[in-house]
């Protein structure tokens, strides 16, 4: 008796199998929006650091946001997001909330929201549109946080500016470690 070879079973490929759930996007990215809205090169400069250390997804290959994953890109943007908390503190730098600052940070926002939500299969339209609506939110709440801690304190607001970016270090320190745990 002749043994039947077994063939294996066809499946339809499904490009969108397995996706990840939207929440896996929304949250993380809204987190770096908010970072971005404090200081406006965190969210690239935490983002790079993620995905620089990160095996490359396949969704970024031809991405013109795959620049991001560059291990320079991160040491960069590290960089910057150091010389922005120095800067922040001189007397001669504009308000936040001035309009080139708000598009700055908006323009931040919306390159981590394209950036991450495309790497996890979703539209980075989607994503540039949560990250820049999250950091400008965030970019109004924060003055507005700062001033206020500053008025009610007595306290000079570069003094609680020191304190915004100690904030802005955990949490950018925070989100990396808590991607790198999915």
């Amino acid at each position: 008796m002749k043994a039947k070879k077994l063939k294996a079973a066809k499946f339809k490929k499904d490009p969108n199998w397995p996706k990840p759930a939207p929440s896996a996007r929304f949250w993380p990215v809204l987190g770096l929006a908010v970072l971005s809205g404090m200081r406006t090169n965190s969210g690239p400069a935490f983002l790079s650091h993620y995905l620089s250390g990160q095996a490359r997804p396949k969704s970024l290959a031809k991405s013109p946001l795959r620049f991001l994953q560059n291990p320079a890109v991160a040491s960069t943007l590290k960089v910057l997001l150091g010389m922005e908390f120095v800067g922040d503190k001189l007397p001669n730098i504009g308000n936040r909330t001035e309009p080139q600052q708000v598009g700055a940070r908006a323009v931040s926002g919306a390159l981590v929201g394209a950036t991450l939500y495309k790497a996890r299969g979703g539209s980075a339209l989607s994503g540039a549109l949560v990250g820049s609506l999250g950091a400008v939110a965030s970019t109004f709440l924060t003055f507005w946080l700062r001033k206020t801690i500053s008025e009610r304190t007595h306290t000079n607001t570069s003094l609680v500016g020191l304190g915004e970016d100690a904030l802005v270090v955990a949490g950018g320190s925070a989100w990396v470690a808590a991607q790198a745990e999915r």
